[in-house]
This record gives C-alpha cells, sequence and structure tokens, in this order.
C-alpha cells in the first residue's frame, strides 16, 4: 500500500510558495522553483504538478510550464516570483506573476491548466499605465486572482517590509485589491487597501506577504503570510472590505502551537506562502518548508486542516503523514527527510556559524529533476529528529528501530514517542564510516497503537548523516 508522506512531492522536487487549484478532476499546484543548493530565491523555471482528486498520493510532474525567458522583460535579478493561476470566462488558464524588482504584475496564457503559457501583457490601468511602474502606485508583489460566483476578477497583492516605499517611490500600505476586466489585464479601478500595514514589524499577526483569496460557504477567505510565523488568515462577507482577523493557520515550524515559538522553532522557520482549498468533502493547507540550511530551498508540504460549525480554522500542527490521509503505517523503511521536526539546541556565535553547521535535511549531488537521496545530515550533541505520526502494526506488543547512518560519531541516540517525554529505548553510535552501516535499538514495548510520534535525539560527540530508519516487530 503506497503512504504519502510531507513533502509530497519527490525530495528533489523544490517547488515553494504553493498555490493548488482544482481544474478537471485534479488538483495543480502552481508555485516558485528553488534550486537545490540556490543562492537567491526561485531561480528555477515555473514548473507544475498535479494529482487527482481522489487520491492525493499520486502527484505527476507536468513538465515546465513558463521561464524566465517567455518574459519579456529586461531585469538585472530575472527570477520568477510566486505565481498565481486563473480559469477564464473563455475556458483558458491565466498565469499571474512578477519578476525581481518589478513591482508590476504580469500574465501568461495557456489553453490547458498545465501549459505551455505564453505572455499576454501586464495588469494596467485603463489609460494603459502600467501599475507598479511609477512612484506613488502601491507596490505590486505576490499576486493572488480570484473571480467570484458572480463573474468578477479579483487580483489581490502586497509587500510589507520594515520601510514606506522603495528606491523608486513605490508604497508599501499592506495587501490590496482591485478588480479586472474581462481582458483578465485591465484594472477596472486603482487598487483600495484590504489590510491595512502595520507599523509594528514584529507583531506575530502582521500581513506581511504572500495573499491568496478563498471562498467557502458563502465566506471570504484572505490567506497571508506573517514575517515568519507561519499563514495566517482574515476572513469577511465581501471579498474586498471588511475583514477580520482570525488566526494562524500553519506554520511549518509550529509556531504558536506545543510550546513552540519563532525564537524557539520545531522545524528551522523562515517565510512562507501557501493557502487553503477544498477537496472533495475536506479542507487542505498547502504551505512550504526549509531544507539544506537555507532560504533558498524550500519544499511543498500540505495537511488536513479542519473547519468548525462557523466556518473558522483552527492551527494544524506540522506533520510527516501530510495528505496521507491519517498516520502512517510503520511497517517497513522511511527515509528521513520526511522529519518535521529538526531542532539544534546548540548556540552559535553568528547566523553564518549557524548556517555552516546545524543540523539539516539536504542530499547529495547538484539540482535535479529526478532522483531521491535527501537525508538529515550534520547530526551532533543536542540535536533532535522528530516524526508524526505512526500507527503501530496491532498484532504485536514490542518494536525496534534500526537506523541507517554513516559518519563520525560517538554517543547514543534517544528514542522518545513524546518530544519531551521519558526515554523508551536508545541506539549506541560508535561510527566513523563514509558508507551506510545500520544500528539497531532495543525492543520498545507498544504503550498505544495508535497515533504514535517518533523522536530521536543525539548526545555524544562528532557528527553523522541519517538516511532512513525502519520498523521490525516481535
Amino acid at each position: 500500500m503506497k503512504q504519502g508522506f510531507n513533502p509530497f512531492l519527490p525530495s528533489y522536487e523544490y517547488i515553494p510558495d504553493g498555490e493548488p487549484h482544482i481544474f478537471d478532476g485534479r488538483v495543480y499546484l502552481y508555485g516558485s522553483h528553488d534550486r537545490f543548493n540556490g543562492k537567491d530565491y526561485c531561480e528555477n523555471d515555473y514548473v507544475c504538478w498535479s494529482s487527482p482528486v481522489d487520491d492525493l498520493k499520486e502527484w505527476r510532474f507536468e513538465g515546465i510550464i513558463y521561464t524566465k525567458e517567455d518574459d519579456p522583460h529586461k531585469a538585472d535579478r530575472k527570477i520568477l516570483f510566486a505565481p498565481d493561476v486563473l480559469k477564464g470566462k473563455d475556458n483558458r488558464y491565466y498565469l499571474y506573476y512578477s519578476i525581481a524588482h518589478s513591482s508590476v504584475i504580469s500574465v501568461a496564457v495557456s489553453d490547458k491548466p498545465a501549459g505551455k503559457y505564453k505572455y499576454l501583457g501586464d495588469v494596467s490601468l485603463p489609460n494603459g499605465h502600467v501599475y507598479g511602474s511609477a512612484a506613488g502606485d502601491y507596490y505590486q508583489f505576490d499576486p493572488g486572482v480570484f473571480m467570484d460566483d458572480d463573474g468578477e476578477i479579483y487580483l489581490y497583492s502586497g509587500f510589507c517590509p520594515r520601510q514606506d516605499e522603495d528606491e523608486l517611490g513605490r508604497k508599501y500600505v499592506g495587501c490590496h485589491v482591485c478588480k479586472l476586466e474581462d481582458d483578465y489585464i485591465t484594472m477596472k479601478t486603482k487598487p483600495k487597501i484590504v489590510i491595512e500595514k502595520n507599523p509594528d514589524f514584529y507583531d506575530e499577526t502582521r500581513y506581511f506577504e504572500a495573499p491568496s483569496m478563498r471562498k467557502f460557504n458563502g465566506k471570504y477567505y484572505l490567506i497571508y503570510s506573517v514575517r515568519i510565523g507561519g499563514l495566517h488568515y482574515a476572513m469577511s462577507k465581501y471579498p474586498d472590505r471588511d475583514f477580520k482577523y482570525m488566526g494562524r493557520l500553519h506554520s511549518t515550524s509550529d509556531v504558536g502551537i506545543n510550546g513552540f515559538n519563532a525564537e524557539n522553532p520545531a522545524y528551522p522557520n523562515g517565510n512562507t506562502h501557501g493557502s487553503l482549498i477544498q477537496i472533495q468533502d475536506k479542507y487542505y493547507v498547502f504551505d512550504h518548508r526549509y531544507s539544506n540550511a537555507s532560504s533558498y530551498s524550500r519544499q511543498a508540504v500540505a495537511e488536513e486542516i479542519f473547519m468548525d460549525e462557523n466556518g473558522c480554522f483552527k492551527q494544524v500542527e506540522a506533520t510527516s503523514c501530510g495528505l496521507n490521509g491519517g498516520p502512517l503505517k510503520a511497517v517497513g523503511t522511511f527515509l528521513s527527510y520526511i522529519a518535521c521536526t529538526l531542532i539544534d539546541r546548540n548556540e552559535y556565535k553568528d547566523k553564518e556559524e549557524k548556517a555552516l553547521k546545524q543540523v539539516r535535511i539536504t542530499q547529495d549531488g547538484e539540482d535535479r529533476e529526478e532522483g531521491e537521496n535527501q537525508y538529515v545530515s550534520r547530526i551532533h550533541n543536542e540535536c533532535v529528529i522528530g516524526y508524526k505520526y505512526f500507527d503501530y502494526d496491532e498484532k504485536y506488543d514490542e518494536v525496534l528501530i534500526e537506523i541507517t547512518i554513516r559518519g563520525e560519531a560517538k554517543g547514543r541516540l534517544n528514542i522518545r514517542s513524546n518530544y519531551n517525554g521519558e526515554i523508551e529505548s536508545y541506539i549506541n553510535i560508535d561510527c566513523n564510516n563514509t558508507t551506510w552501516i545500520k544500528e539497531k535499538s532495543e525492543y520498545i514495548r507498544i504503550k498505544n497503537h495508535r497515533k504514535n510520534a517518533l523522536y530521536f535525539d543525539f548526545i555524544g560527540d562528532g557528527e553523522f548523516d541519517l538516511k532512513e530508519f525502519r520498523f521490525e516487530y516481535v
């Protein structure tokens, strides 16, 4: 039986800023495209992945849908930032995006949801002025596009760093929205603000970037990113006004739940971008996580999330099982990169030392479009690697854990089913190997067969890599 994991795409694929949409019975994921070991955000061309709505474990690569060369603008830093896609009234598909430092939203069009897309034009006022190209315009960034039931098209945008305007005088004002004509590029009116800029840059609820609009049961949900604290949302009866802040939806670092915060996260913390979607009778939140101790190698993750009787969502925790439909069956071998907890308790003198030495999820080789071999690397003293959740086989009362490791380290790898719980078993680590070797724990008494977390924490000297772990029953 195939199981689903987080990240849900192959481990070589780095798709942040995910916007999921359903077209013709499939879920299509549009996002930016990072590069493994990249030196900047979004260095690769846009690609698309899709899945049948009734099997979210089966994702298919749709190929490159738009390249940097397809965009006609000249730019010193020509990288394609977070896109969104709308199915038009003409049954064509419209890709909204911006390139670095442009403050202009551009549009490309295709006859198919997975492209290939062709440049159409830039979002402009009726007089032809390309909005975002002049001083005084609201800064255009991270487009989110939405068509309401009455056919009105709304384009959301906005970026809120500390300063009030960029070097060309374009205004950072908060999240703003405009209506578009049926040509998909002409503004009916100038943008208006729907979430005011909060001057307190460190407010945990402050709108920062990444607006995305969804509508469920007649209510409008404006999803957005705060600076480093995950995805949040506001609600309204209207698509363009009266939004009320409702809370955090998700953080890949579990900021805000389980005792974690932005300064002490459960997983390396940073920017985020994603959205909500209803697939059949369930709701899901799509987001991204960091890898390779970098902001530039981000990966798509997703979780089922639950709506209450009032139409509100409560924050859902980050897990390793994501779109699996429940805990993973603890049978056989699991690759280590599906960790949802990655904590390094060591103190570093500065960001440079931390980026060099901290525990991380990484891969061997260069950036590529095939071949999975991500793993947890540089595990050293006071590092914790965690996985949520597993169901143990009810036929057995005991289980052991076998790990595959390499490196130079000596110490003890403790095993727990709760982050701050008692040590239930351990594995002695004594390796000096450049090739992968296997080590086993003692048998663990299974106290509860349902929904178990698994945490490894290392106490010792040196460092090692963890490729995979395996469950063995007696």
